[in-house]
């Protein structure tokens, strides 16, 4: 791998100083955070407070990703595929907002195949980075009382549930990657947040949307949003792709590993 790339430096002429304008680049970023993992946020916020006030402890309950949506093979596979489809709608509204700036929004976060062995090689690094010690705190969020039973994939098993989980993860990846982190860092800075603010802001909405799972997920996820941000930032010259990458293996990992690993296996760890 070649030597990462330092992104440019923030010009004073993207940050924008007219009051009005400035006010409507607020109100975008309000109104698609709410249309996206904003709400997933505020609800994540509303079940740990539920979870935590419920008489069953925190760490005796449970809760399941990737659930059938109908006991009718081909129909859950209908809703499995239309729930995938309409959830990367607040991506493209990120991408085509982000279009309106000038330049290209693909390559305004860096979202090409211009450097698809670099951007490979660093998904890989970074997807190895969270989640050998991601496994390790969960494991210690268990034991503790603080993480919920997290069954990862709780689809019935067809022919279609692997390529669907697949198709998840990448869901996920995109995103989570692209708003979170590419769309988010490009208008905080543009209403001229410095860098550690933008990271700080960007890694604890990635929590927050993670609360439902528990306190050590919430924890764990503010690190990764901090580790994947400040290699956006600093080391990554501002590519995204490389984080979809990452994130994409993750889950694919957690998913399709729950879905084929012996239950055995996952007691080891305790993943029930």
């Amino acid at each position: 791998m070649s030597a990462p790339v330092e992104p440019p430096p923030t010009k004073a002429s993207e940050v924008v100083t007219d009051r009005r304008e400035r006010r409507m680049l607020g109100v975008e970023v309000w109104i698609v955070l709410g249309l996206s993992l904003g709400k997933s946020g505020v609800y994540a916020v509303v079940n740990i407070i539920a979870r935590l006030t419920a008489e069953t402890p925190l760490g005796e309950q449970s809760t399941a990703l990737n659930p059938s949506q109908s006991a009718r093979p081909y129909l859950d596979l209908t809703y499995q595929l239309l729930s995938l489809f309409f959830a990367v709608m607040p991506v493209a509204l990120a991408l085509f907002l982000l279009s309106q700036s000038g330049k290209g929004a693909l390559r305004r976060i860096g979202l090409d195949f211009a450097r698809p062995l670099r951007d490979m090689g660093y998904g890989f690094l970074l997807a190895a980075v969270i989640g050998i010690p991601g496994l390790a705190l969960y494991a210690a969020g268990r034991a503790n009382g603080i993480t919920v039973s997290v069954q990862a994939a709780a689809l019935d098993t067809y022919w279609w549930t692997v390529p669907v989980l697949i198709l998840a993860a990448l869901k996920n990846g995109l995103l989570e990657e692209i708003l979170v982190v590419g769309y988010l860092h490009d208008r905080l800075r543009r209403l001229g947040w410095g860098m550690w603010q933008i990271i700080a802001a960007s890694s604890i909405l990635r929590g927050s949307y993670h609360l439902y799972q528990g306190i050590g997920p919430f924890i764990g996820n503010v690190a990764m949003g901090v580790v994947f941000s400040y290699w956006y930032e600093r080391r990554g010259g501002r590519r995204v792709m490389p984080l979809i990458i990452a994130h994409t293996i993750l889950d694919i990992v957690a998913f399709v590993g729950y879905a084929l690993i012996p239950a055995a296996w996952l007691h080891r760890f305790g993943i029930t």
